[in-house]
């Protein structure tokens, strides 16, 4: 109820000030020149509050120009753990689209899920979501995430490989098919798509609705304790991932990376394939 509020009171704060200055101006001009209106309003002198109201209803639009410009700037780094307030701004549009490229998502997935599910009751604003995923291929040998050898050397595990493609398989199975129900409903035009690229998981993307992006590099050798008696395992984590801020809001720089990487992903998601247990993909 509170974000569905705060919503409301954004999109109409503009509309609603312009009326009520608008208002004080007439209602003065009224007292002003009509009598009986001045004298219902114990002929209080009005003709210099509506006119300083005129002056503030043309006004309006530059003084929240002024104040938007000395908003303190969007801070340059974030924490993985911090993602739920970018997905929450992400959803506030009509037309959301989440790119992300990395591990296995899971950071990123725990988000978008409940947001989804949110939509199940009440869509709000959004009517169209696009999500992307682009993963690695865990069906290919790797250095990293592998087996921690002797020394440190890295030791492929195929067991483990296929552990996280099951994982993703299961993200992708879930967010799916409540894209698939909110789409069948008809309050929301939903999809998500799962792709895999070659190599191994080296930096973390997340592109919200083409206007910003948070990248950061993972920790390649950071280590987790297999199951039971397992050895330990070369397993990034994700949800530790130091971001980097890019918003198209922070001047031309800002506005060049969001552009190259929006470019670099695109391409990348133009390349790669879609992974065996894709719905719709090749027997």
């Amino acid at each position: 109820m509170g974000e569905r509020l705060k919503r409301f009171l954004t999109r109409y704060e503009s509309f609603a000030t312009r009326l009520l200055l608008l208002a004080i101006f007439v209602t003065g001009l009224l007292a002003q020149f009509v009598k009986p209106v001045g004298e219902a309003l114990e002929g209080k002198a009005f003709l210099g509050g509506s006119l300083l109201s005129l002056v503030g209803y043309v006004l309006y639009d530059s003084v929240k120009e002024v104040a938007t410009s000395l908003r303190a700037p969007t801070r340059t780094q974030v924490k993985s753990q911090e993602l739920r307030t970018f997905v929450t701004e992400a959803f506030e549009a009509r037309n959301v689209e989440i790119s992300f490229f990395g591990y296995t998502g899971e950071t990123l997935y725990n988000e978008l899920y409940y947001r989804l599910e949110g939509f199940l009751d009440d869509p709000g604003p959004t009517r169209r979501v696009s999500i992307r995923f682009l993963v690695p291929d865990f069906r290919q040998p790797m250095i990293v995430p592998s087996r921690v050898g002797v020394e440190g050397i890295p030791i492929d595990d195929a067991d483990f490989r296929k552990r996280l493609d099951l994982k993703c398989q299961e993200y992708y199975l879930t967010l799916s098919a409540i894209t698939q129900r909110l789409t069948i409903l008809g309050r929301v035009t939903a999809e998500c798509d799962y792709r895999f690229y070659q190599g191994i998981p080296r930096e973390k993307v997340c592109i919200f609705n083409r206007e910003l992006v948070l990248h950061g590099l993972y920790d390649v050798v950071a280590r987790t304790m297999g199951f039971g008696t397992e050895p330990e395992y070369y397993d990034p984590k994700g949800y530790r991932t130091e971001l980097n801020v890019w918003s198209r809001k922070d001047g031309d720089d800002a506005k060049a990376a969001v552009a190259t990487w929006n470019k670099h992903f695109d391409d990348l998601w133009g390349l790669a394939e879609k992974p065996p247990w894709h719905r719709g993909a090749a027997a």
